[in-house]
């Protein structure tokens, strides 16, 4: 059972400082107002490995959530996991150079591990719920990866 949305949002930035926001990992909290905390679980610069802890809160419920980088090309795409509640999550950003600018790509997805019959009804009846926060959540964070890009 997967689900999956992919959102782009146009930065008037070069792909360089668009990299820039989407790879500072300590500094997310400060940039998207809907993640509250970041912990940081790895030494070094943002690649292949990064590891840390994101705490938001949606619909009104704090969860924090280890994540980590599990590909980057920079300043081209990175690709980010996380394993929560029995999902696999997967975030991916592409960066393309586009009128002066830069089209910043974002492709979500879940994907349930070993749903049982009541989870896999509660996905039917609320999936598509869930899946439309999600993108509105997602497109907030696009917009405010932009404006942050947008100044530097």
């Amino acid at each position: 059972m997967d689900h999956k949305t992919s959102l782009t949002q146009h930065v008037n930035a070069p792909a360089d400082k668009v990299w820039a926001v989407i790879s500072d990992i300590p500094g997310s909290a400060a940039t998207l107002s809907g993640i509250d905390a970041v912990q940081l679980l790895s030494d070094g610069p943002y690649g292949e490995g990064t590891r840390w802890k994101e705490t938001r809160t949606m619909m009104g419920k704090s969860e924090t959530v280890e994540m980590w980088v599990s590909q980057a090309d920079s300043p081209r795409s990175t690709t980010v996991k996380a394993l929560q509640g029995g999902a696999d999550y997967t975030s991916r950003f592409t960066l393309a150079d586009r009128d002066g600018g830069t089209d910043l790509t974002l492709t979500f997805g879940a994907e349930l591990q070993n749903p049982s019959r009541m989870t896999k009804l509660a996905m039917a009846l609320f999936g598509k719920l869930g899946m439309r926060i999600t993108r509105k959540a997602l497109a907030k964070d696009l917009a405010e990866i932009a404006a942050k890009a947008e100044s530097l």
